[in-house]
């Protein structure tokens, strides 16, 4: 174990604390302190300083969370401008981005635009007030921002005031009575706008709360003819984005011009150019969605490349892009469809927001993965994936449910009824030992309440109105309740199987019965199988009908244009298949179910490549080059090279590791508590990771006495890490774990790859404390030659 150095008064605290120029920075540069603070003030914030742990902030909780990183001027993020009481100019500009940033929800940039604000006039209260707004959806740190906006209210002109005012009492209301704090905050922004017209914010404000508090009293006009007076003085506001928002659901067609003005008008924030793609979704115009989404993704890669973000740092990443699957599923773009989803499943995750069980690349990837596989009926595929990291077994119970009902769908529609019934019994399996789980909970709860008398010895003839009886049945009903629902949910993907099973076999109406009981099932292969069970009519009409709600989408369509063949009705197929060439621009031929419309296209006199050309709609706006937007994929950034020396004080670089992957932690002295226990956690596991080809090292704040010191106190031998001083900081600034506001080092554990890319990061108030999951995903994310394939993840 390492020891803690031993006087009590130091424990907690961070080396900041030992050296003679923390008290220098806490009483002259903490950010927000008052210019000329009174002798008496500053010791008591010094005194505050020591109490605070090393990576946390100084001025509280609130700030721990968010960017911690200095913002910088990147341009094109909305034609805006806040006119509020600022002293410094480039404050006022990062008060600007902010705002634009803000108005395209990319809250984690905004937040940092105006904290930089904040740090360069510390008694700009709007600066404050942005934050707070950046953070609506985390009341305990938008009520802290909202505070510090508080604190310097009197600093700020009435027109300020009025703004900290309504977001106060919005942001400190009762949630529960949703209405009046929605009502009251309105009634907040139109007195605002009442005494200054000419704020075109307030009124955008005002118009994105009503539509985000929308109910059956809100007024979709009057939201609009706010938007509309802001476009009439600025036609290229961000808040076109608004405005889609505002008749996504209701009346699509009403935000075209706004569709082809979004990303234009802040041409650097991603979920600009997504936010179009939510119009032409809704009006079945999937080509200029797909064009949308693929923009959005350019521009989610190229900041994050530059700037060194992990992909689902960013909130709404994840899901551009399964959006941007699904709609080419939609248009046949089967294999671009199949290498997102990969490419989505191969990117770096995370425990806070990226891991099969939240809805981040991963989750998405693989459930867009399964989709088109089963979409297109490509078994094959699905069925070697299922022996690669894309769709390898998992211990996470409802995934692997669902993995084995695709697979053993796949080998069926192969006619491999082996395998298929391998995977159905797996899923049996599964449920038996369920029914078991149940039985037993049942027979503990029922000998608990009658001692040591079993349930078969209680009298069949017992009175059903007895306290007995009654008290019996309560029990067992509260100790099998917990198994009913995951009963339920494994009978679901048992029944499907077994109709997979029955279709195999020949039988369609058993086979769709099931499978229609079963639930989940693709519903244009659930008609198709209707539709051969003898169901022809039948079929055709809810098939039809099904295309009518569909529009545009080719899968459906292509089905409809075989079955009818195959029903011997071509000339109703040909006409279909005329429909289907119209939506065909960018069809994979080569998939299953457009190879089997080969034959047909060679007799109805088509050409080979029965394609026709798309024609681009002109209503779209200005669109650039996609290629100038950003990579089409992301890549791992550099990491950044150094030159440190280790505790025997020699002199160490980066260089040394050039052609081998390792991991890098940074941490923050020896006397750090929590870096002790981090250091504590990765050491006994070291091996582990030399034995995959993966060294550790970490590079720490002390000097070469401080490496020493946390040598010595690792009570289990030599500590097995290699260890670096940068008591300079400046390798700890290289790699962004520096908190740019406060001047203090923060905890790091960074992956990086044989080329020096740094393929996984964290970087937080407090240190990584799972070495297992690094190891894993070291394993997971590093190119290296898989046996099953000779595939490797496509990260790149």
């Amino acid at each position: 174990m390492i020891k803690l150095f031993p006087p009590a008064s130091f424990r907690n605290t961070c080396f900041w604390l030992m050296s003679a120029t923390a008290l220098l920075f806490l009483s002259n540069t903490i950010a927000w302190s008052a210019d000329k603070a009174e002798t008496s003030d500053v010791k008591k914030e010094n005194k505050e300083a020591e109490d605070v742990l090393a990576g946390h902030s100084y001025h509280g909780e609130v700030f721990n969370e968010g960017p911690r990183r200095a913002a910088y001027l990147m341009g094109n993020t909305g034609d805006v401008h806040f006119d509020v009481t600022v002293k410094n100019s480039e404050a006022q500009k990062f008060l600007d981005q902010g705002l634009g940033q803000l108005h395209g929800f990319w809250y984690l940039e905004a937040e940092r635009s105006f904290r930089h604000a904040a740090n360069l006039d510390p008694d700009c209260a709007m600066a404050f007030w942005g934050a707070a707004m950046c953070n609506l959806k985390n009341s305990k740190r938008a009520k802290g921002f909202i505070e510090e906006a508080n604190k310097r209210i009197d600093k700020a002109s009435p027109r300020e005031k009025q703004y900290i005012k309504a977001l106060e009492a919005y942001i400190k209301a009762d949630k529960k009575k949703s209405k009046e704090r929605n009502d009251a905050y309105t009634k907040a922004m139109e007195n605002l706008i009442l005494d200054y017209p000419d704020d075109l914010e307030a009124k955008a404000f005002l118009a994105v709360h009503l539509y985000s508090s929308r109910s059956s009293s809100t007024s979709y006009i009057a939201a609009e003819a706010l938007l509309q007076d802001i476009f009439a003085k600025n036609p290229m506001h961000p808040a076109h984005h608004y405005r889609i928002h505002l008749w996504d659901h209701r009346k699509p067609e009403m935000a075209l011009t706004s569709a082809a003005k979004c990303g234009q008008s802040a041409p650097g924030i991603a979920h600009m150019w997504h936010m179009p793609g939510h119009i032409y979704s809704r009006l079945k115009r999937y080509q200029d969605a797909v064009w949308q989404q693929e923009a959005s993704a350019r521009v989610d890669h190229a900041h994050m490349m530059r700037d060194s973000v992990m992909p689902d740092q960013i909130h709404n990443y994840a899901h551009n892009n399964e959006w941007l699957i699904r709609n080419l599923i939609f248009i046949g773009r089967v294999h671009d469809a199949v290498a997102l989803a990969k490419n989505m499943i191969s990117l770096p995750q995370h425990p806070k927001y990226n891991t099969l069980k939240k809805r981040g690349s991963a989750k998405y990837g693989r459930m867009r993965l399964l989709q088109v596989l089963r979409t297109y009926e490509l078994w094959d595929e699905l069925i070697a994936l299922s022996q690669t990291p894309y769709l390898e077994p998992t211990d996470v119970e409802a995934e692997q449910v669902n993995r084995l009902r695709y697979l053993g769908a796949a080998y069926y529609g192969k006619g491999n009824i082996k395998e298929g019934d391998a995977q159905l019994a797996k899923l049996q399996k599964r449920l038996g030992n369920l029914q078991s789980e149940k039985k037993r909970a049942e027979q503990a709860a029922v000998l608990k309440l009658k001692g040591d008398t079993p349930v078969a010895a209680l009298k069949p003839g017992a009175s059903k109105s007895s306290k007995v009886t009654k008290a019996i049945k309560a029990a067992i009903e509260k100790a099998g309740k917990p198994f009913v629902a995951k009963i339920n949910k494994l009978e679901r993907p048992i029944n499907a199987l077994k109709g997979h099973q029955a279709i195999a076999a020949g039988d369609f109406k058993t086979g769709h019965e099931l499978l229609k009981k079963a639930g989940g099932a693709d519903e244009v292969y659930l008609l198709s199988v209707l539709w051969k069970s003898g169901e022809e009519e039948k079929a055709e009409k809810a098939l039809r009908k099904l295309i009518g709600s569909h529009k545009n989408e080719v899968q459906p369509q292509a089905t409809l244009v075989e079955l009818l063949w195959q029903s011997d009705k071509k000339e109703a197929a040909k006409k279909e298949f005329e429909t289907l060439r119209k939506l065909s621009a960018t069809i994979d031929l080569d998939v299953p179910l457009f190879v089997r419309l080969a034959p047909i296209a060679k007799e109805l006199g088509f050409e080979a490549d029965w394609r026709i050309e798309d024609v681009a709609a002109s209503d779209v706006g200005d669109r650039p080059d996609l290629k100038t937007l950003g990579p089409f994929r992301w890549k791992p950034s550099p990491a950044p090279t150094w030159q440190l020396k280790d505790a025997t004080g020699k002199l160490r670089s980066s260089e040394e590791f050039k052609g081998k992957p390792h991991v890098l932690i940074f941490y923050l002295g020896f006397s750090c508590l929590h870096c002790a226990e981090q250091l504590q956690a990765f050491a006994p596991m070291v091996q582990e990771f030399e034995k995959t080809g993966i060294p550790l090292m970490a590079i720490s704040t002390d000097n070469i006495d401080g490496l020493k010191t946390s040598i010595k106190n690792y009570d289990k031998g030599d500590l097995p890490i290699p260890l670096f001083s940068n008591d300079k900081l400046d390798t700890f600034k290289a790699f962004h774990a520096y908190d740019d506001f406060e001047k203090q080092p923060l905890h790091g554990t960074f992956i990086i790859d044989a080329d020096g890319k740094v393929l996984w990061q964290d970087i937080s108030y407090e240190p990584f404390m799972d070495p297992k999951f690094v190891l894993k995903e070291a394993k997971r994310l590093l190119p290296k030659k898989a046996k099953w394939t000779g595939m490797q993840l496509d990260i790149f």
